[in-house]
């Protein structure tokens, strides 16, 4: 168990001094901060006189104060400070229950925002063991279990999850939409730990459930996209390439749609059924701008994944007109010469495999008049692997020429050329 220290003399000074400066300034914490501080109460045995109670109220509101500054300090990354915060309300002798609550809550998140998840682990521990029943228990039960699973403890953190559910079945109905809320945020969670567990079955099942909940749109479209995706490391190829079907027809704006179509193509590759593989990728590789435009990082990531993968595979595999019909596609994606040039000496090889043999070697020859001598090392290279193929297609062109020259133009069968005679002996 974490030990709560309280902060040194000179660490509460810097505290009051920040709180001081932001007095009377309306901070506001998150929401579920917000909720635990308006059930904040000064004791009534302290309340006999208006003086008394001017002193209570001034105390509280610095509390208040103290725990805001713990809060955006952690969201602005100023962990040092925040901590700072939230242990001068922890060790303050005045501090209302629900202040203390607040605190230790806001120091876990702040520990687990860092990084320290050992140390936030220990603490909502720590907060749930000595608050069991409290109505922010399920959510101190969502983050406990979050960062469980980043540690890798897999199992414990669906069982955290799991008793999130159970949790909000007891608490008052005051809060119902939240708890509600909770409830289902938990069984994304159980099925998202699944699936980082590696149980791709279990995620599946739980992911394809979600999907029949009322949940918000963007919620159901994950759900039916991660359902695809523990299919598709199952490699059930055939469920997944129904599964990625559907999902395209129902969320054909969702920000998955780029790997999804990534996974359709791949998906039919492996199935070798190389037509409706072609056809997924040049749909990828054709999408219209405005969906592009949403996410231009996204799409062209897997635009070009996509277009390589396939394009190579085909080119592999000896259909060369569908792997240049891609390349064609990829060309057009940028303009920049990083892209531009190693997609132009892939279509110079089709080129070549198809015999267009002055359009390869157009090809070859714009790759090797854009690489200039102090380009980076990969691209003096496609430039002197370009500039080699254009010597091996002149070694041909040269070889057929020389067999043409001995080849009878009417009968089409080589000449047989008369012996040099030998030269007159020296007298």
């Amino acid at each position: 168990m974490t030990r709560i220290r309280p902060p040194s003399k000179h660490l509460k000074l810097k505290v009051a001094i920040t709180v001081a400066i932001l007095a009377g300034a309306s901070l506001r914490a998150d929401t579920d901060v917000q909720a635990a501080q308006a059930d904040m109460t000064v004791p009534t045995a302290q309340q006999s006189t208006p003086l008394a109670l001017s002193t209570q109220d001034k105390r509280a509101d610095e509390i208040r104060g103290t725990l805001n500054l713990g809060s955006h300090m952690t969201e602005r990354g100023d962990y040092e400070g925040a901590e700072i915060a939230y242990r001068q309300v922890l060790y303050a002798h005045d501090a209302a229950p629900a202040a203390i609550k607040v605190a230790l809550l806001g120091l876990a998140h702040m520990h687990r925002k860092k990084g320290e998840l050992t140390k936030a682990v220990a603490i909502y521990e720590k907060y749930l063991k000595d608050y069991p029943g409290d109505d922010m228990a399920p959510d101190a039960l969502l983050e406990l279990g979050r960062s469980l699973r980043e540690m890798g403890a897999y199992t414990t953190a669906i069982a955290r999850f799991y008793s999130v559910i159970n949790s909000t079945l007891k608490l008052p109905a005051g809060g119902f939409t939240h708890y509600q809320q909770l409830a289902k945020t938990a069984q994304f969670e159980i099925a998202e730990t699944h699936f980082q567990a590696g149980e791709y079955a279990e995620a599946g099942k739980f992911f394809s459930r979600l999907r029949l909940l009322d949940l918000a749109p963007t919620d159901r479209a994950h759900a039916h996209f991660m359902a695809a995706y523990s299919l598709y490391l199952q490699k059930n190829m055939d469920e997944t390439v129904n599964m990625l079907h559907s999902f395209l027809d129902q969320w054909p704006d969702d920000d998955n749609v780029p790997e999804a179509r990534y996974m359709l193509a791949t998906s039919l590759r492996a199935l070798k059924r190389p037509q409706e593989a072609f056809a997924a990728t040049l749909a990828l590789l054709q999408t219209e701008k405005s969906r592009v435009l949403a996410n231009p990082k996204r799409w062209s990531y897997w635009q070009r994944r996509t277009g390589n993968q396939l394009a190579n595979d085909f080119f592999e595999d000896g259909d060369i007109m569908n792997a240049e019909a891609i390349y064609a596609g990829l060309a057009a994606i940028s303009d920049d010469p990083a892209w531009q040039l190693p997609v132009t000496y892939q279509l110079a090889l089709c080129d070549e495999r198809l015999g267009n043999t002055e359009k390869a070697r157009m090809s070859y020859q714009k790759v090797v008049d854009s690489v200039k001598a102090d380009s980076q090392t990969s691209f003096l290279e496609l430039k002197r692997l370009a500039a080699w193929r254009l010597g091996e297609l002149d070694w041909r062109e040269g070889i057929s020429q020389k067999v043409s020259d001995l080849m009878d133009t009417q009968t089409g069968h080589l000449v047989a050329q008369a012996p040099k005679k030998a030269p007159a002996p020296v007298q």
